[in-house]
């Protein structure tokens, strides 16, 4: 679900992998014969995340952390946490094809501060049980995990994850009156159908499949898919202080995009980094120092 449009620029044409090549071809052929086949065929790949080999550092990470599992949407979810006694809670929410270990570097900073720090994988990556991961899915997980946590003080969330939890929203802290204190968003879009757009482009998929996407999404849920988007969800989100940071060559989601939803939320602080990218952002040494900074 890798996900709006940058200021026009004269660059040439991406060249695309022979294995996106293949499935244009595929895709195309299989849309002249039937739409709904083509949807089905895309909406599966469209909610299968890789399962990414394990790196070397994400086992020391999670060696210092007791491991949990919550009842999750599509199966038994994994949890982590990290210095239990920890003053003050915050929760980490991953993005697409990521895993709580991929946190690492800001639970260190996290713990060094004398926070209690959880993250979860969602449905269908890392540890967690499930094939396929939908928004809506994603939304039961984090708010299953939310759940079984005492007051939250914070959630600090990257991609996809800030989808999620603004835009299902996930209810934090309902035992004490609701709301969160603090929310860190990283690299989020702001528009859920843009990220559905960008994959139909990779695609090559024509209208018609990705207007049976919408449709399909809206029968589901009883809602239609910009219901989703932080720009809609963000401005009505109860949170104390809000923090969004995004980088001016994220490849993944456009920093115009981040504009966009800086200027639908007004209460939203918006920080701009450079040359970090969609991932970097979550381990740069001057953003974890920013992000500790906010939240206390």
């Amino acid at each position: 679900m890798t996900m709006l449009s940058t200021p026009p620029q004269s660059v040439a044409a991406p060249i695309l992998p022979p294995g996106v090549k293949l499935l244009r071809l595929q895709f195309r052929l299989l849309a002249a014969i039937s739409t709904e086949w083509a949807f089905r065929a895309a909406w599966r790949l469209f909610t299968t995340p890789r399962r990414l080999p394990e790196k070397a550092w994400e086992a020391a990470v999670l060696a210092d952390a007791h491991r949990f599992a919550v009842p999750g949407p599509t199966g038994a979810l994994a949890a982590y946490e990290w210095n239990s006694a920890g003053a003050r809670m915050v929760l980490l929410v991953h993005g697409w094809e990521h895993r709580a270990s991929f946190w690492g570097v800001l639970v260190r900073a996290l713990v060094a501060a004398d926070y209690r720090v959880v993250a979860l994988d969602a449905p269908a990556h890392g540890a967690s049980e499930g094939r396929r991961l939908t928004l809506p899915a994603y939304v039961r997980a984090v708010q299953a995990v939310a759940d079984t946590l005492g007051p939250l003080h914070a959630v600090v969330a990257h991609s996809l994850g800030g989808a999620t939890v603004v835009g299902g929203p996930v209810h934090f802290n309902a035992a004490t009156g609701g709301g969160l204190p603090r929310l860190v968003l990283l690299a989020v879009p702001g528009s859920t159908p843009a990220v559905a757009r960008r994959f139909a482009d990779m695609l090559g998929l024509p209208p018609a499949v990705l207007a049976r996407m919408s449709r399909y999404i809206r029968e589901q849920h009883g809602r239609d898919a910009e219901s989703f988007s932080l720009t809609q969800a963000g401005p009505v989100f109860p949170v104390g202080r809000a923090l969004l940071l995004h980088d001016e060559h994220d490849e993944s989601i456009p920093f115009a995009e981040a504009r966009e939803l800086a200027a639908a939320w007004p209460d939203l602080e918006f920080g701009a980094t450079s040359g970090l990218g969609h991932n970097r952002i979550m381990r740069e040494p001057a953003v974890l120092a920013r992000i500790v900074m906010f939240l206390s």
